[in-house]
This record gives C-alpha cells, sequence and structure tokens, in this order.
C-alpha cells in the first residue's frame, strides 16, 4: 500500500522553550507551539498508517447496515468467532509484518507514501500489496466474528473502489523503479495467487 510522491524529508524536533508562570497570556503563548507540534506529529505518524478510508468506511456501513436490518450468517456463533478471529490475526499479522519490511528498507525517517527503494522480500514476495490484502481480511474477519452477511456485500463493493487507487499507485511505482517493478509485476501476483518462480 503505497503512494509515493518523491524523497523529500523534514526534520524532526522542534526547540524546547522555557515556560515560565508569569500570566495566563504567557501561558496561552508559549502552550500555541506544543500544540500545533503534537497535531504536526500526529499527522506523521498517521500519515504512515496503512489504513485506506475506504475500508474505514466500508467497515462503518457495515456496521450501520447489521444494526438497521440485522442479516446473520449462517452456522453457529462459536464457528463465527472462531473463522472471524483466525482473519482478523492473519490481516493484523500481515500488516505488521509489512510495515516491517518496509521499516526495515527504509534508510533515516521511515516514510510509508514515499519508498526509498522497491521491497520485494517478506510479504511482498507473496503479493504486491500485503497492507491491502491485510485490511481486506480484517474487515472479511470483523463482519464474521459479528455475524453479519453484510459484510459479504460491502467487501467487493470496497474492492472495487480499491483496485483503482491500485492501479494508479502501480503506474506510479512503474514510473519510479522502472523496469525492475516490471519484472517483479511479472513475478508477484497483484493480490492473491502463486509467486511465479523467475524466468531469469
Amino acid at each position: 500500500m503505497t503512494k509515493p510522491t518523491g524523497d523529500a524529508r523534514k526534520e524532526r524536533g522542534p526547540a524546547a522553550v522555557e515556560m515560565r508562570p508569569q500570566s495566563w497570556v504567557t501561558a496561552k503563548k508559549v502552550t500555541a507551539p506544543s500544540a500545533s507540534s503534537l497535531a504536526r506529529r500526529w499527522k506523521e505518524h498517521y500519515d504512515n498508517l496503512p489504513l485506506p478510508l475506504p475500508i474505514v468506511a466500508a467497515m462503518a456501513m457495515d456496521l450501520l447496515l447489521d444494526r438497521l436490518r440485522p442479516a446473520p450468517l449462517p452456522g453457529s456463533r462459536s464457528l463465527h468467532r472462531m473463522a472471524g478471529g483466525g482473519l482478523v490475526l492473519t490481516g493484523v499479522c500481515l500488516n505488521f509484518w509489512a510495515l516491517a519490511e518496509r521499516r526495515r528498507r527504509s534508510e533515516g525517517p521511515f516514510a510509508l507514501e514515499r519508498p526509498e527503494e522497491l521491497v520485494i522480500t517478506g510479504p511482498y514476495a507473496i503479493t504486491r500489496h500485503p497492507m491491502y490484502v491485510g485490511w481486506w481480511l480484517i474487515q472479511l474477519g470483523a463482519g464474521t466474528l459479528a455475524g453479519s452477511s453484510w459484510v459479504l456485500v460491502t467487501l467487493p463493493a470496497e474492492l472495487l473502489v480499491e483496485h483503482r487507487f491500485v492501479l494508479g499507485e502501480e503506474a506510479v511505482l512503474a514510473e519510479l523503479f522502472g523496469r525492475s517493478y516490471l519484472d517483479y509485476a511479472e513475478r508477484v501476483p497483484r493480490y492473491f495467487g502463486f509467486p511465479l518462480r523467475s524466468h531469469a
């Protein structure tokens, strides 16, 4: 799950400010920069989270539809919990694995949207978009845990929407990494499937 925009790096760490409790006005002036710094740091961390907005919207829609018009999945609740828990755990592990592999391959401050090199190891040797796949598994697992069949409707619709984003990201990666990415795309499936052996 990448959206490369170039190799731009920002320096972190605002200068420390000594705060003297002289008046309410002074305190307000000193704490304002720290609040903006906190917001900026929060945004930096959020930008490095592999959490696409369509997935958030789809999971919220699952909950809403289940409340408005329940549509239970067939089978026992114990089966739902076991299968749903396994899917969620698999998705979470896949996301963490992919994120760790990206961090391991980055020099300096990590920026998810600005890859420094083409990562083809770890989960990226199995699927070209492990973070998308991880979140789809989490969504499917959450719906299964809730025992709601609405996830079987919202998930395919979400996949169609996100597929367009994926194609755009792949075009950017092909432009950034050229033949290396094209060769990688020939060997490793976009989402699911069996990786192909290199023709070399």
